[in-house]
């Protein structure tokens, strides 16, 4: 079985994107080739004529992505000598600066909402839980007297409850006390000795829908004249919080379910403390502490 590069299995949902990639890209390329008669120059070919054709940065990107797992597969396997998708030339994506909520625009934002939606979009800004990680949230997952969210499990779509992202993906949340009050809410809101799913859908049967759920929030901030936001922006909201908190980046990438901590340095480093002003203004802070204590 192939796996990431970490070990772990790939989720439904990727395999479900590489072979989209694959059936939309690569095959019709490619297809008729060896793995072997599959050199850096024809990659590079394919990656310029989607270039070409308009394709967006990351679009082309993501085609290479099926490729790479294949090809660390087959030297595994010793079925091929070299991986011809190391070193090509591919487009800079530009990637949008993602929003984040300021505290007491997020505060506002929960308020805004029906108090049967509140619980969850407060879980996702203080908690930064992934969309498949709150569906999947079983009330027997938060634990109220350690004040811990045990993220156990994920959704899919298509293949139901899943292992979460990765080996890191099971762990434990803090919880705060704001959203501690958020989660009684929402429990007395759903039935004094509720079981099974902390965010199911109106019958109750599966996990909420995230359309559904957006639609309303989106009717509910615009008639409180609101700027939306996406529960994938609310994970970086919490990001945000926590490292403007203080907390530690070994203990920020746990709380995220990250595989590295180089994963949360990438994305979420040029939120942390150390620029100019600030780095002087600590190594001042320090040198007279230090003086006034020798």
């Amino acid at each position: 079985m192939v796996r990431t590069r970490s070990g772990d299995r790939y989720k439904p949902s990727a395999l479900r994107s590489y072979q989209q990639v694959l059936n939309a890209c690569v095959l019709p390329q490619l297809g008729n080739r060896k793995l072997t008669a599959i050199s850096s120059h024809v990659l590079q070919d394919l990656i310029d004529q989607l270039v070409r054709q308009g394709a967006a940065p990351s679009t082309v990107r993501n085609t290479l992505l099926p490729l790479r797992a294949i090809y660390r597969r087959a030297l595994t396997r010793d079925e091929v000598a070299l991986n011809p998708t190391l070193k090509l030339t591919l487009p800079a994506v530009r990637g949008r600066r993602d929003r984040i909520a300021r505290p007491e625009e997020a505060a506002d934002l929960i308020n805004a909402l029906p108090l049967s939606e509140r619980g969850l979009w407060a879980t996702a800004l203080y908690a930064g839980l992934r969309l498949g990680e709150l569906q999947a949230l079983d009330w027997t997952h938060i634990d109220l007297s350690n004040n811990l969210i045990h993220v156990e499990r994920a959704w899919d779509r298509q293949a139901g409850y899943i292992e979460p992202k990765s080996r890191s993906g099971r762990r434990r949340v803090p919880i705060s006390a704001t959203l501690r009050t958020h989660l009684i809410n929402h429990r007395l809101q759903q039935d004094a000795e509720v079981t099974g799913l902390v965010f199911p859908n109106r019958r109750g049967d599966r996990p909420f829908n995230p359309s559904t759920i957006a639609l309303h929030a989106r009717a509910a901030w615009s008639k409180a004249n609101l700027t939306p936001i996406t529960l994938h922006e609310c994970r970086h909201s919490y990001a945000a919080y926590m490292i403007a908190a203080g907390i530690n980046s070994k203990a920020l990438s746990t709380y995220m379910g990250h595989s590295t901590i180089t994963i949360t340095l990438d994305r979420y480093g040029h939120l942390l403390p150390g620029n100019e002003a600030e780095a002087a203004g600590l190594l001042e802070h320090w040198l007279r502490v230090t003086a006034r204590s020798s």
